[in-house]
């Protein structure tokens, strides 16, 4: 196998306390690897601090970095989507900018890449986040992957390796809501996953409130499956079993035995069932919301600018009507 051209994805958001230790990790790491030229392309998520100046400095020094930087804050997972859209390496290397995904395991990753597999992903141990976080992760993964309808596997991120024709699969998925860890597995193609000590924080705090962390759990279940809404039709078989059996169970008191006074029963049925409709009410107005926003068309993210001595048009290979589609520029 040729010496690929190796391209770091990194989406930014109010990392200034960051960027400098990641840029100098990570530019030592790919100084070491042989062949090129490789980049690292970063995307600034419309940061409201110093973080997009210090991207930029850094780009006019060095050739090999690129910045994206977007038109506000589209979100974590939008952010990723666009750094793929603008690496032009045969292999790309997605990671966190927060340095819980350390530069150090690019090296491990290119070499399990170079035994013939197309994805290479990392699956998180020992992290160093509170306990009550590390119960959540654990809980989501879980249950995503029990929901899903493909195997998803336990315990993988977003850092990973994807080859050239991974990345070109994925830039041809349209939906808005993207669960990228979801997307790569469905492409298929050779993949395996290698176990990473999770790091901690180099400095700052997380931007993955609870409530993100919760949308997060949701693009993974309704983009990858539609069991919650059989479950509306099994419990709806459960309540009808139920009701009848309780019917032949009030007619039995009503005739042999003395008949029970007050409507607590049911009351608690009539609440019961109220509640349950509303769940499922719930359930699929969440699915039509997301056909609602997939029919809309709007493009995925917007950019201000890019900086850097190479240029999307010269190193995407999606035309011109695909790229105002994906990215809200012409």
């Amino acid at each position: 196998m040729t010496i690929p051209r190796v391209s770091v994805a990194v989406p930014v958001y109010n990392e200034e306390a960051v960027v400098p230790e990641l840029l100098r990790r990570t530019v030592g790491i790919i100084d070491a690897i042989p062949g090129g030229p490789h980049e690292i392309v970063l995307v600034d998520d419309g940061s409201s601090d110093g973080t997009l100046e210090l991207l930029e400095r850094a780009a006019e020094k060095d050739c090999r970095i690129v910045v994206v930087a977007l038109s506000r804050n589209f979100g974590h997972q939008t952010a990723l989507a666009a750094a793929l859209d603008y690496v032009s390496g045969d292999v790309t290397i997605l990671m966190d900018g927060d340095l819980q995904d350390p530069p150090e395991a690019i090296p491990t990753l290119l070499d399990t890449y170079k035994q013939g597999y197309d994805v290479v992903y990392v699956q998180r141990v020992r992290r160093k986040e509170a306990w009550w976080l590390r119960l959540c992760y654990y809980i989501f993964y879980r249950l995503v992957a029990a929901l899903s309808s493909i195997h998803l596997p336990l315990d993988s991120g977003d850092f990973s390796l994807m080859s050239r024709r991974v990345i070109d699969e994925m830039r041809r998925m349209p939906e808005h809501h993207r669960y990228l860890r979801g997307m790569r597995t469905w492409v298929g193609f050779c993949q395996i996953g290698i176990p990473i000590e999770r790091a901690q924080r180099h400095a700052g705090v997380t931007k993955y409130s609870p409530l993100k962390l919760l949308k997060l759990a949701s693009d993974g279940i309704f983009a990858f499956s539609i069991v919650p809404l059989r479950a509306a039709t099994i419990v709806g078989a459960v309540a009808i079993g139920l009701s009848g059996a309780y019917s032949l169970y009030s007619i039995y008191v009503r005739l042999w035995l003395h008949s029970p006074q007050g409507f607590t029963a049911l009351i608690l049925a009539f609440t019961f069932l109220a509640g349950v409709n509303l769940f499922f009410l719930g359930i699929i107005g969440e699915y039509i919301g997301r056909i609602y926003e997939e029919a809309k068309g709007r493009p995925h993210y917007v950019v201000r600018r890019v900086v850097g001595h190479r240029r999307y048009a010269e190193n995407s290979q999606m035309d011109g009507p695909e790229l105002i589609a994906r990215t809200g520029t012409a």
